[in-house]
C-alpha cells in the first residue's frame, strides 16, 4: 500500500472510476496501490451527492412511467375498438 499524500486530481479520478464507471472499490484500490479504506473515504468526500443523483434518476423514472402508462392506455383503447369492430363485422358480414 502506498503511503503519503495524493493529489486531489488523483483522488477525483479514482472516485470517478468507482462512481461513474462502476468499478469495484477493491479493484480500483488494488490497481492504484491505495488502501480500500482510503478509497472509501475519497468516495465520501469527492463523489457527487448521492441524493441528488437519486432524485434525478427518480424523476426520469417517473417521467418514463407516465409515458409508458399513456402508451398502454392508448393501446388498450385501440384494442377495444378493434374487438368491437371485429364483433360487428362477424355479425354483419355484408
Amino acid at each position: 500500500m502506498a503511503k503519503g499524500r495524493f493529489a486531489d486530481e488523483f483522488k477525483e479520478e479514482a472516485v470517478k472510476q468507482v462512481v461513474e464507471r462502476g468499478y469495484a472499490v477493491a479493484d480500483v484500490a488494488k490497481r492504484l496501490g491505495v488502501s480500500v479504506q482510503s478509497l472509501y473515504k475519497w468516495v465520501k468526500v469527492y463523489a457527487p451527492d448521492a441524493t441528488d443523483r437519486y432524485e434525478a434518476e427518480l424523476k426520469e423514472v417517473r417521467r418514463e412511467n407516465l409515458k409508458l402508462k399513456a402508451e398502454l392506455r392508448r393501446a388498450q383503447e385501440e384494442r377495444d375498438i378493434l374487438k368491437k369492430a371485429a364483433a360487428y363485422f362477424a355479425k354483419n358480414p355484408e
